[in-house]
């Protein structure tokens, strides 16, 4: 069992890199994980052996969280506005946290392995919305991973003013008879 001390500090990792990843990128360095966290590089090390690992253990925690609220809306009375509001949940969100948009946009295998569980959720989501006719029949999963994508990087391109216009427009695009 891994000492008080050592879990404390691998926390203090964790939220740090959070907040790294999140505003930064994948492209934050360990070195300012350790100094946000308030740890010194080895600590880092210890927990982490590559930025891979940790962005992969930070990405895997908050798909982890999305996916459980995807979940939560699985039994939701209008599937159409439970799939709309997660749509545009997901979208927003990522554009906000560059790690969660890196994810979403160009996953590599540890990423898609953690993200399976969203994945389903999201699965679930469009095909009830799909069979009380709120979304377009002919929208299979995979096109929605890429649509996701593809919203992610639109509202993250838009200008201040217009953000949340381009989730709109692609939802009312998914609609059944659009």
């Amino acid at each position: 069992m891994p000492r008080a001390d050592a879990v404390r500090n691998r926390q203090r990792v964790l939220s740090a890199a959070r907040a790294a990843f999140a505003e930064e990128g994948p492209g934050v360095s360990l070195d300012d994980v350790a100094r946000r966290a308030g740890v010194g590089a080895g600590t880092v090390h210890r927990h982490f052996p590559t930025k891979d690992a940790l962005f992969a253990a930070v990405i895997a925690d908050r798909l982890a969280e999305l996916a459980e609220v995807g979940a939560g809306l699985a039994g939701a009375p209008d599937p159409g506005l439970a799939f709309a509001g997660f749509f545009r949940r997901l979208a927003a969100e990522a554009a906000q946290n560059l790690a969660l948009s890196a994810a979403l946009t160009d996953p590599g295998e540890v990423i898609m392995d953690a993200g399976r569980d969203l994945e389903a959720a999201i699965a679930v989501l469009l095909r009830r919305a799909q069979e009380s006719g709120a979304v377009r029949a002919d929208v299979t999963t995979a096109e929605l991973h890429a649509i996701i994508a593809g919203a992610v990087v639109m509202e993250q391109r838009l200008p201040e003013a217009s953000k949340g216009r381009g989730l709109q427009v692609l939802v009312d695009g998914l609609r059944a008879g659009a």
